[in-house]
């Protein structure tokens, strides 16, 4: 697949529905805005050198004064969508975990599983066994898969590795993606994803993270944010206001895990604490929803991961209803989301978490990027952005991207000006 912004000129034209352009790009979506993502029906969209330039309703369209080196794309009865951008994954790991999945089948829990050495403890054994060029190689499979299904944006976490050798062969791992210049990856430390052998508990592990590894990673400049488990049983709220408070002195912000299975109180730590986003909400008091109102912290739902583990979906409808600026994103993992389908996620949006289809585009494309700090760059199809975008099946709606959530949605896929499928 090519690299870098494309050169030259496209034109798409005769759009039925052209999805997130206008003259700037839309920084986020907070509660009833989210229903109010543009729609132009019958539009054009004009793009050069990878980056969107012009468009609007074909009405206005002032024609074509210069045909040399220009592509032409007939869209009618299509719609064109920006490309989803993932803001939560943990797309680089070893290996899949389909065991651990029939051990769900057959009964066991997710904390079950774990207790017997699985989950994260079993992605990091195996992880520190693989060679950095190896890891990047089935970390490139995956991120290319991706980008075929319309992902044009993604974050990356670490947190398989858990000792400092090996979260840093993680996020180099992941800068490596990045730097092939294919798409905009961002890279997330979460070193205190669980407590690996020979650790005593949480505090211990959390102060040799905080000590020693966050100290590599950042004078490596591998990471562009900061996570931690926040959970029972995994890391409490004094670790997670220690990490984030040395992560801070450090310019790093955080996206935290929060509330996948309890409320203890992270939530309001989080937005306390200036975080990014919060990601997760599986569980989520009056409180917390009061909490991410008030604050500029978005909440990001994974509704993959609540397929999976057959866990509760984030209450979407709560969160907008309460002006929040909801996101969407896979979490992309082995254990507990093994599939990075955007398009399913965002329809789990509509399916499972109560949001119309307008707002569960906008959370998988605007607040994502928002999510990712990226909103200038992609989530959009504004004029300066990056010309990252799906030109959809024939659909008489948009709502019909959403609705029709199992078939394939992507009829051609653009990242930066170059065509991918």
């Amino acid at each position: 697949m090519e690299s870098g912004f494309a050169q030259g000129r496209l034109l798409i034209k005769d759009i039925g529905h052209l999805v997130g352009f206008g003259p700037a790009p839309i920084q986020r979506l907070e509660g009833s805005e989210m229903r109010s993502l543009p729609v132009i029906e019958d539009a054009w969209l004009a793009i050069e050198d990878g980056r969107v330039i012009d468009g609007g309703s074909m009405v206005d369209f002032p024609g074509i004064v210069d045909w040399n080196q220009l592509e032409v794309l007939d869209a009618t009865g299509r719609v064109v969508l920006p490309s989803w951008v993932d803001s939560h994954t943990h797309l680089v790991h070893a290996s899949s975990r389909e065991g651990e999945f029939v051990d769900r089948i057959r009964g066991l829990s997710y904390q079950e599983i774990a207790a017997r050495g699985g989950g994260i403890l079993n992605s990091a054994k195996v992880l520190r066994e693989m060679s950095e060029d190896d890891l990047f190689d089935v970390s490139l499979a995956r991120m290319e898969r991706l980008m075929t299904m319309g992902t044009g944006a993604i974050e990356i976490k670490s947190g398989y590795g858990l000792d400092l050798d090996s979260e840093l062969k993680m996020l180099r791992v992941a800068r490596r993606l990045g730097a092939l210049d294919k798409i905009p990856v961002k890279t997330t430390f979460l070193g205190c994803h669980a407590v690996p052998d020979p650790w005593d508990g949480p505090a211990s592990y959390t102060r040799y993270m905080v000590e020693e590894v966050l100290p590599a990673v950042t004078e490596e400049g591998l990471a562009d944010h900061v996570d931690i488990f926040c959970e029972d049983g995994y890391f409490g709220l004094e670790e997670t206001r220690l990490l984030l408070t040395q992560a801070k002195l450090r310019g790093l912000p955080a996206k935290v895990h929060v509330n996948q299975f309890t409320a203890g109180g992270g939530v309001g730590l989080c937005v306390e604490m200036g975080a990014l986003s919060v990601d997760h909400l599986e569980i989520l008091e009056a409180e917390d929803v009061a909490e991410l109102s008030s604050g500029q912290t978005i909440p990001v739902a994974l509704p993959l991961c609540s397929l999976f583990l057959d866990l509760p979906f984030t209450p979407c409808r709560t969160l907008v209803d309460a002006g929040c600026a909801v996101a969407i994103a896979t979490d992309f993992n082995p254990g507990s989301a093994p599939s990075g389908n955007m398009h399913l996620a965002a329809s789990l949006g509509c399916l499972k978490m109560g949001l119309e289809p307008l707002e569960a585009i906008a959370a998988a494309t605007v607040n994502g990027a928002a999510a990712l700090n990226l909103q200038n760059e992609v989530g959009g199809l504004a004029v300066g952005q990056e010309a990252s975008l799906m030109v959809t099946r024939p659909l008489r709606s948009v709502e019909e991207a959403m609705y029709a959530f199992g078939d394939p949605l992507a009829e051609r896929v653009l990242l930066r000006g170059n065509w991918i499928v």
